[in-house]
């Protein structure tokens, strides 16, 4: 026999042991803890979806499902963490759009999005056009207008989180010409607009509700594909003429490339097993979060599509990581 043949049917053999023993350990699995990375510190929204899920999977699973908060570098340490470990389905990771953000940010990110193979999307939640109730204008058209006329800025959470990327894009669309001002988190850049230090934010909805129904925000528009279920009156931007802008904070569940597929398919199972739950459901109610739930492979579709809008929005508007 050639080498050439005899090295083919040993790549051959390889293979199919490869498949057997990636078969045996789905049947298998899981039998010991699941890690669930959350790339977010304790007390903030990404780490109460892993905790609102995480006992209703571990009874679900038979194994305990753990979360650990890995804060640090706008999601880039939890990421790299997520993308570098064994594919065994033991490690699983809770990313927001930062996951495909930072890899235009950052020239040299510690992973790839193909180190990375989505679960689901599990969760989606719009944010919230809002200004300051002195600003004139009560319509996204008017504020348009007033940008060419007026000093407008617009707070965010920092550089490269999703509401400064809507910000950007938002720009990007209407050529409204408003300052971005990064402050530490949504919260402050929300508490800064109510003060009138800036004019406009783009917050979560449960984050902007209090304010909106007070009146010191007033909602002009949310970025979602339909409208939010807790702001039903409010319109989409796309409602308001601009269709463009369409941004949504997904919330979705990956494993480390390379996981068996069973393990894959099981996993995609019991996260949107655990969306039917009426105490999960009520506890996304309660943040303006909506299930989502997706299949594996429309998880994929969708997560490349952000990943090439959000490099889109950052190469015309030349952001670079702070």
């Amino acid at each position: 026999m050639k080498f050439g043949s005899l090295f083919a049917r040993c790549i051959g053999i390889a293979q199919v042991f490869a498949v057997f023993a990636g078969t045996c350990a789905a049947q298998t699995y899981p039998d010991r803890p699941i890690r669930l990375i959350v790339p977010f510190a304790p007390g903030g929204i990404f780490d109460y979806i892993g905790r609102l899920a995480t006992p209703k999977l571990s009874e679900s699973l038979g194994q305990s499902v753990i979360v650990d908060n890995r804060a640090g570098g706008g999601g880039v340490i939890a990421m790299q963490l997520a993308s570098k470990a064994t594919p065994d389905g033991y490690t699983v990771l809770l990313a927001d759009p930062s996951l495909v953000i930072n890899l235009h940010l950052h020239a040299n990110a510690p992973y790839l999005l193909k180190e990375l193979a989505p679960v689901t999307i599990f969760t989606a939640a719009s944010l919230v056009l809002a200004v300051n109730s002195k600003v004139p204008a009560k319509s996204v058209q008017e504020l348009i207008e007033l940008s060419k006329t007026a000093k407008l800025s617009y707070g965010s959470a920092g550089v490269g989180t999703t509401p400064h990327m809507a910000g950007e894009l938002f720009k990007n669309q209407t050529k409204a010409d408003i300052l971005h001002v990064p402050f530490k988190g949504v919260g402050p850049a929300v508490t800064a607009v109510v003060a009138g230090q800036v004019q406009m934010v783009f917050g979560s909805v449960a984050g902007t509700e209090s304010f909106i129904k007070d009146g010191r925000l007033r909602g002009l528009a949310t970025t979602g594909e339909k409208r939010a279920r807790a702001m039903p009156d409010l319109q989409t931007l796309t409602e308001a003429g601009y269709p463009g802008i369409v941004v949504i904070v997904w919330g979705g569940v990956f494993v480390p490339a390379g996981t068996p597929k069973a393990v894959v398919t099981r996993l995609n199972s019991e996260f949107r097993k655990v969306l039917l739950e009426p105490d999960v459901k009520s506890g996304l109610d309660k943040v303006a979060i909506e299930p989502l739930g997706t299949s594996s492979g429309d998880a994929m579709a969708f997560v490349n599509k952000e990943y090439e809008k959000w490099g889109r929005v950052i190469k015309a508007a030349g952001i670079k990581a702070e």
